[in-house]
């Protein structure tokens, strides 16, 4: 280590911890640490290896310091943020980009150096009197072509917690890779607290440099904005999977399990908020590697992926016994789980909303003490949980953990899903032509309908292109472009399939069974291994009607009629062109380097549909479509 990094350090450091930065031989990670020593002024810095101790010393920490405290349940603790800090600030997370530099029209920016003085100066003694955390996490299983080695700088034990329960350790890892500059770094304070909760969120910062592969955060514990590792450095490795050939994609990673249980194809999914994508990867009965991230790569003429996590960061509402029995019972049982933002009961029990329990008279939240009725400094009720309460958890606490997670080589992908959520278009499954045709019309068309109780006006289009659109660092075409290149030598490309959930008949009911998407998911299995045929239609792949009979009997119980197939599978050419249209519009006045293949592709699927029409009318029955098939 050199010298002027060494003098720095060993102010700081006990002995113990400035042994264990000198064992890495990495002179960039030294200058990172001794400058935000300098700039944060610590009272103290202790530094996490991969070893147990270190990790009960910060999960002791938390609760000792009042971060989290303990429940009834052994192993559970309670977190809460402040009133106003209960969500991913999109409006303060910014990328920081050079004048020269253009990410598209929608990207939240600032002036670099103007945003690094303004971080900086929000830095500058911010960690008086408190202790600086030091963490190597490791991004993807370790010692895999899939890794990246992460390093974290905060003052928040709940924050370290957090990752230490979402991310492999890394500090063996970054002994490995030597001087190596290419790891991601990440900054944190949480800022002035008052009752364990940052007091100035007024000056929330998240502010994303891509050109040093770094991400800063002040005034803040809320995860989304605070633990780097999850969506932030997905924007930074989205940037870097761009330059060097993979891909990084907000998709969840499960094993759905083939006749008799004989075979496990696996398949990556990614769906906007709200669209089913736990539901799909928590199915009941087969095999989850993750929920939320994957990298996925080509590896020896396949696509092969990993979750990049090895816990879960969960949306709390409406997980019970009959909606995810698998996560359900992994939180009502001993073990590591951090809850946030619940109601803390009498019985000092997590409560959450829809957990299936009668509701809750008395308890503690976020709001302080709570009853009903309670009102919060906006004088609006308050809820006896938030909706947006948490659960954090390590995936091998759930009897449904695929024995591959901690696999280095990852999995082979059989099929890539893409969800969205429409009333009047899409079918409830359909196979893309190709690779191409998937990514071109489905995946970079995917919109999401608001509902009336998220934004008051129920319907709303939302375009999000393969789910990815708030994360994306690249321009969106490029983006594309990425994702068609990667199967270039890939002699089997993975089958795509697109589902949607929310197709509503004439009497504005639902369609399809809240349990239905099993169905959907198995038949997707099926057509991955050749097992059934399918519909050719002028848009992808319809299921048969008989290959769907046995299905519904055999994962539902039940039977699945002709009349309920057919209004399901009808093809809606009008409301098809439609949607084609104004995904064009899009393209054309908000995406400035869109692939021409993209509009080709669009306009040919209009001609097919405009082709039908003339011959079948504006909706056609799949049988009709079966029998010109």
């Amino acid at each position: 280590m050199k010298e002027e990094y060494a003098k720095i350090l060993q102010e700081k450091c006990n002995k113990e911890s400035f042994k264990k930065l000198a064992a890495i031989e990495n002179d960039k990670l030294h200058d990172f640490i001794a400058k935000y020593i300098e700039l944060f002024t610590p009272a103290s810095v202790f530094v996490r290896t991969d070893s147990k101790e270190d990790a009960e010393y910060i999960r002791k920490q938390a609760v000792e310091e009042g971060e989290e405290s303990s429940l009834k349940t052994t192993g559970h603790t309670a977190h809460f943020d402040g009133y106003y800090d209960q969500a991913r600030d999109k409006t303060n997370t910014k990328y920081l980009l050079r004048p020269d530099e253009v990410l598209g029209s929608d990207i939240n920016s600032e002036d670099r150096d103007r945003g690094l003085n303004e971080i900086h100066e929000l830095f500058k003694g911010a960690m008086s009197g408190k202790e600086m955390l030091i963490c190597f996490f490791c991004l993807g299983p370790t010692g895999s072509e899939f890794s990246i080695s992460a390093v974290q700088i905060t003052d928040s034990y709940y924050v370290a917690h957090s990752e230490g329960i979402l991310y492999r350790s890394g500090y063996e890892e970054f002994q490995n890779i030597k001087n190596s500059s290419r790891f991601f770094r990440f900054v944190h304070t949480a800022g002035s607290m008052e009752g364990n909760v940052s007091m100035d969120v007024m000056k929330r910062r998240v502010y994303i440099d891509l050109e040093e592969e770094m991400v800063f955060s002040a005034n803040t514990q809320y995860a989304g904005n605070t633990v780097g590792l999850k969506k932030l450095a997905m924007r930074l490795a989205i940037k870097r999977a761009s330059e060097e050939g993979w891909l990084t994609e907000h998709m969840f990673i499960m094993g759905v399990n083939g006749p008799d249980k004989k075979r496990v194809t696996y398949f990556t999914g990614s769906f906007p908020s709200a669209c089913g994508k736990t539901a799909t990867a928590m199915l009941e009965g087969e095999q989850i590697i993750g929920d939320d991230i994957a990298y996925l790569r080509q590896v020896d003429g396949a696509i092969r992926t990993v979750n990049v996590e090895k816990g879960i960061f969960g949306i709390m509402q409406d997980v019970n016994r009959d909606n995810d029995p698998a996560i359900f019972e992994a939180l009502t049982i001993p073990g590591e789980v951090i809850f946030s933002n619940v109601l803390v009961d009498s019985g000092n029990n997590p409560r959450w909303l829809g957990d299936g329990r009668p509701e809750p008279e008395t308890g503690t939240n976020y709001a302080g003490k709570w009853s009903s009725g309670k009102k919060g400094p906006d004088d609006k009720e308050v809820p006896y949980a938030h909706k947006n309460a948490r659960y954090t958890i390590a995936i091998k606490e759930l009897n449904n953990c695929d024995d591959n997670l901690e696999n280095p080589e990852g999995v082979e992908v059989g099929g890539v899903i893409y969800g969205g959520r429409d009333s009047d278009t899409n079918v409830p499954v359909e196979q893309s032509f190709g690779w191409a045709h998937g990514i071109l019309t489905q995946a970079s068309t995917i919109e999401s309908e608001t509902t009336a109780a998220t934004l008051g006006q129920e319907g709303v289009r939302k375009f999000n292109l393969m789910a990815n659109l708030d994360f994306l660092s690249i321009p969106i075409g490029r983006y594309i472009q990425n994702n068609l290149d990667i199967i270039q030598e890939v002699k089997n490309p993975p089958l795509i399939f697109h589902v949607n959930y929310f197709l509503k008949g004439k009497d504005g009911k639902y369609l399809n069974g809240i349990k239905d998407k099993h169905v959907w998911i198995k038949w997707m299995e099926l057509r991955v291994n050749g097992d059934v045929d399918a519909i050719k239609t002028p848009t992808g792949y319809f299921p048969k009607y008989d290959d769907l009979v046995p299905l519904f009997k055999e994962v539902l119980g039940k039977e699945y009629t002709r009349e309920e197939y057919e209004e399901q599978f009808m093809l809606r050419i009008p409301e098809r062109i439609e949607k084609k249209n104004r995904i064009m519009k899009i393209y054309h006045t908000k995406v400035f380097d869109t692939p021409h293949v993209f509009f080709k592709a669009l306009e040919e699927q209009i001609d097919r549909l405009e082709e039908c029409r003339k011959k079948h009318g504006d909706y056609v029955s799949p049988f009709e479509l079966e029998k010109s098939s």
